[in-house]
């Protein structure tokens, strides 16, 4: 999967949080989330097409640790492929 034309705001937020060194292991702060504001799934209820995050991805992120909403945005970046 790759982040459709459209997810130029994906796009961009993920190089902010990649160029803040949000997503390094040490990090002192959390990552924001990968919301884009544009929530509803794809036809096959798969992922999110604003922020491509997945049913459970999304389940997650509000209870859990900093160290797994690294682990959701590297998902994330990989189905962007923009991994860095």
């Amino acid at each position: 999967m790759s982040c459709p034309p459209a997810q130029e705001a994906l796009l961009y937020k993920a190089r902010q949080v990649l160029a803040q060194g949000l997503l390094e292991t040490e990090a002192a702060e959390a990552p924001p989330s990968p919301c884009i504001s544009v929530c509803r799934m794809d036809e096959d209820r798969s992922h999110c097409v604003g922020c491509l995050r997945t049913l459970e991805e999304l389940r997650l992120w509000g209870k859990t640790d900093a160290a797994t909403q690294r682990q959701i945005w590297h998902a994330v970046l990989q189905r962007c492929e923009l991994t860095p």
